[in-house]
């Protein structure tokens, strides 16, 4: 049995400390790059301060006689580019079954540890997973000489890690986050759907016919068929106190139905999407940062609810604690986004009150 204080003593002899709470920084877009792609490599200077999270990636995406490359590529870049304090730089590990993953953590840890901010971590089963990257982590980090940990985020891709997401969520202080992979869940789940996540036409609910007329006309809604995994994401993060995201939209044309799977994940609770193409970025942006209306609107149920206790009627509708609660909540995601984002902190601006006339003299 694990001493609870332990859980946040340093897994190896010089490591940093690890973190109490996870930094709450921006990080509505995880824009995935390909290092070993010389044109998209050198795009990466320029787009710094333009997106939140810039990720290499070394995984499936790269082929497996470009792998050595990819991740010589990312420390080229890591070594090479200053990311400032409005990007962060991120990587996807190759799976922990494959033959390259333990180059990858070697290499990237001791070469540019100093740059990277969190490690992906693919296909992610149980804690164990999470365990191994934890602890050599530690033994990489004390090597190097690192003054700060480094963070973990794994992606559900199996149907054995969404049955074990509260543990995964739970497994170190290392846990950042978790992505939904849905291409590679659908596989593992033996859904019947080849999209790289969206929704599908075939998955819906049919208008009941009038009056028993099943040749009339009907209606058809298609539903979401990743709600339930989303929610339930979402759920064991909160838990955790760490955070969800929604991953890739595959079709990159459609920026329509793009737009509309990141405003549900929006909705239910993630913070960020992942980007395959610059056109997702100023999407994923727009979304996962909330309307100055909804901002305007919380404003007002905080001021109406004075000491936060009883209920109001605000525009004809009742505003309770619970809605204080979740007023709180968008300011809270609007502070933190506006201190980074001048364009945001301009939307986000409280109106100036009115000057009050002085009363007329006598």
């Amino acid at each position: 049995m694990r001493h609870p204080k332990d859980f946040y003593a340093p897994l190896a002899v010089g490591a940093p400390m690890p973190l109490r709470a996870v930094p709450a920084r921006p990080s509505r877009v995880i824009h995935f790059f390909d290092p070993s792609n010389a044109k998209m490599a050198a795009k990466i200077p320029e787009m710094v301060g333009t997106v939140d999270v810039l990720l290499g990636n070394l995984e499936d995406a790269v082929k497996a006689d470009n792998k050595e490359a990819a991740r010589a590529g990312l420390v080229a870049i890591g070594k090479a580019t200053d990311f400032g304090d409005l990007t962060q730089l991120w990587t996807r590990v190759n799976a922990l079954d494959s033959p390259w993953v333990l180059d990858d953590l070697t290499t990237l840890v001791t070469e540019i540890g100093d740059k990277l901010d969190v490690i992906m971590v693919p296909k992610v089963q149980g804690p164990e997973d999470i365990h191994y990257v934890d602890r050599l982590l530690a033994q990489l980090e004390a090597k190097a000489g690192l003054t700060r940990p480094i963070l973990i985020h794994a992606i559900l891709e199996t149907a054995r890690g969404m049955a074990n997401v509260e543990q995964i969520c739970f497994a170190s202080p290392r846990m950042q986050g978790l992505s939904l992979g849905p291409a590679d869940l659908a596989a593992d789940r033996r859904m019947k759907t080849t999209r790289v996540g969206g929704g599908h036409p075939g998955y819906l609910v049919r208008q009941d016919p009038p009056r028993g007329d099943i040749a009339a006309e009907r209606t058809i809604y298609q539903q979401d068929l990743w709600h339930y995994t989303i929610a339930r994401m979402v759920d064991a993060c909160a838990m955790a106190g760490i955070f969800p995201y929604y991953g890739p939209f595959g079709d990159i044309k459609d920026v329509v139905a793009c737009e509309d799977q990141f405003r549900n994940a929006f909705l239910l609770g993630c913070v960020g999407a992942w980007s395959l193409h610059p056109a997702q970025i100023a999407i994923g942006k727009k979304v996962f940062s909330p309307s100055a209306a909804d901002v305007a609107h919380a404003r007002r149920v905080v001021a109406a609810m004075g000491d936060g206790t009883g209920a109001v009627m605000l525009d004809g509708k009742m505003e309770d604690d619970a809605s204080l609660k979740q007023c709180l909540v968008m300011l809270e995601l609007a502070e933190r986004l506006a201190k980074t984002d001048p364009e945001l902190a301009s939307l986000y601006a409280a109106p100036t009150p009115e000057p009050t006339a002085p009363p007329a003299a006598d």
